[in-house]
């Protein structure tokens, strides 16, 4: 681990990276500490003390904390996040965006980026609009309004701060994703989530001084969060090697003999989305019912609480569905199939065209099966684990996947990296 680091550290690109990278993300948490004009911050804290288990802690985790303090950055790169989503799935739908993305090549590229900023605008436009005039009419639970001087002076600040924050937050991803290391959206929402672990942990470590917790709740707690850390990097990097043959092909006067390769799919292609999206539609009818005042919706709201049985079998039945549909939009078979026979490669024992599309969709189900149980497990445990041991875990199964899929994510393209300086200096050599 030691050589590892002294190797990248020795080279001087890496080294640039690294700085702006960490100068980037430092602006982004300095802005992350600027409350937004006009609010009552202690207000503001008792109020949002009442909110765990609605969509506004959801997103509140997803925006590093900023959404709970009211900052600058309250929107966070959320609204990019769903911009990106919902082009993927346009993408597919529409057939312009789609030959765009297959026959467009770089320019194609460059005008899907395009839309997805000016949707990206759109939507953060729209939640500005929906939290300013949703503050201006809440109160701390003392009584005090959260936003003291309502008005239309208040509604344009907000609105014009969180919309141009977003798009500035969408910038600098953008800096560190070109001049930076990784990939920069996933570093922010990565950087949001880390700064909160240090506070989390101190208030484990004081519940346990203090003795609401056991010291076996406390080792539990850490044996449970390496175990879920380890299952999450198996699963991650796990993929299904479905080999490729090549022929052997004649160009010109000279003959090429055939080659054998292989198609890696992931065992989890899609991620951490299916999980979002579950959680989002079931926390949104919460959410609206928590605001009323009527007996019924009171019990609808208690019953759609994380810890209950009916939440969880929902919860569970939606990832399976977002995870088959996720992956039916990132690996479509007849396109990897068409491709295939195009290059002329074929999968050994099964004919080109449709019999291989029908052996693709078989591989890819099976795989969306296990990946949909896997995020079944780790979206779930964890709540009923918490419970168990009674500890408040920050560190749910969301967290933990963004935070380690993106480490992952990382450490392969500084691996990567490594590997290209190391070609370079043998090509010197043999030059």
């Amino acid at each position: 681990m030691i050589e590892y680091i002294k190797q990248l550290f020795s080279l001087e690109d890496f080294k640039k990276r690294l700085f702006y990278t960490l100068f980037m993300l430092a602006i982004y948490r300095f802005g992350s500490h600027i409350p937004l004009p006009g609010i009552d911050t202690n207000a503001l804290q008792e109020f949002f003390k009442s909110f765990e288990g609605t969509l506004f802690y959801l997103y509140d985790i997803f925006s590093g904390g900023n959404l709970s303090r009211m900052t600058l950055f309250a929107l966070g790169v959320m609204p990019y996040i769903s911009a990106s989503i919902m082009m993927q799935l346009l993408t597919v739908a529409v057939p312009e965006l789609q030959r765009l993305a297959k026959e467009e090549g770089d320019y194609g590229r460059y005008k899907i980026n395009q839309y997805t900023r000016y949707l990206t605008l759109f939507v953060a436009f729209v939640q500005s609009i929906g939290i300013a005039v949703w503050l201006q009419g809440q109160v701390s639970p003392r009584g005090t309004p959260i936003v003291p001087d309502t008005g239309i002076l208040f509604s344009i600040t907000t609105i014009i701060a969180l919309v141009s924050s977003t798009m500035f937050l969408v910038w600098v991803g953008d800096r560190i994703t070109e001049k930076g290391i990784g990939n920069g959206m996933s570093l922010l929402i990565f950087a949001g989530i880390v700064a909160g672990f240090p506070s989390a942990g101190i208030r484990i470590w004081d519940m346990l001084r203090n003795g609401d917790i056991s010291p076996f709740a406390f080792v539990g707690a850490i044996l449970f969060i390496l175990a879920v850390v380890v299952g999450i990097v198996f699963i991650q990097e796990a993929e299904r090697r479905i080999p490729i043959q090549y022929p052997r092909r004649q160009v010109g006067r000279q003959e090429i003999v055939g080659s054998s390769s292989y198609l890696p799919i992931k065992i989890n292609p899609a991620g951490v989305i299916p999980i979002i999206f579950a959680q989002s539609l079931l926390i949104i009818p919460s959410t609206i019912l928590g605001f009323m005042q009527n007996p019924i919706a009171r019990a609808l709201h208690d019953a759609f609480n994380p810890t209950t049985l009916p939440y969880n079998i929902l919860y569970i039945a939606f990832i399976i569905f977002f995870t088959y549909f996720y992956t039916a939009v990132l690996i479509n078979p007849v396109d990897v199939a068409d491709n295939l026979r195009k290059g002329g490669a074929f999968i050994p024992g099964v004919r080109p065209g449709q019999d291989t599309q029908k052996y693709l969709e078989y591989i890819v189900n099976r795989l969306a099966l296990v990946g949909a149980i896997f995020l079944s497990v780790v979206a779930v445990v964890p709540i009923f684990v918490s419970l168990w041991l009674n500890v408040p875990f920050y560190f749910g199964g969301t967290t933990a996947l963004i935070v380690v899929g993106v480490a992952l994510d990382t450490i392969n393209k500084l691996e990567a990296q490594l590997l290209q300086q190391r070609y370079n200096k043998y090509r010197r050599k043999v030059k």
